[in-house]
């Protein structure tokens, strides 16, 4: 499932980074790289999450590029 159709409140654990090589890079930068825990905390639009004990804020066009597995409901 893509990041963007994760709940607010659940966490997933990132399988692979879709799309243009630089915007993958810039995902890897922020700390969303393959294997990376991420919860949603979270927002339509612009999504908050928590990784690597930091909030990001990400679009939803950059979320889409995340592909995750859901790791834990929401709460």
């Amino acid at each position: 499932m893509r990041l963007t159709e994760m709940p607010n409140g659940a966490a997933g654990r990132v399988c692979a980074l879709e799309g243009q090589v630089e915007v993958c890079q810039r995902l890897r930068e922020m700390g969303f790289g393959e294997s990376a825990i991420i919860e949603r905390v979270s927002g339509q639009g612009t999504l908050l999450c928590l990784v690597s004990n930091t909030r990001v804020a990400l679009s939803e066009g950059a979320a889409q590029h995340i592909v995750i597995e859901l790791i834990r409901s929401a709460r």
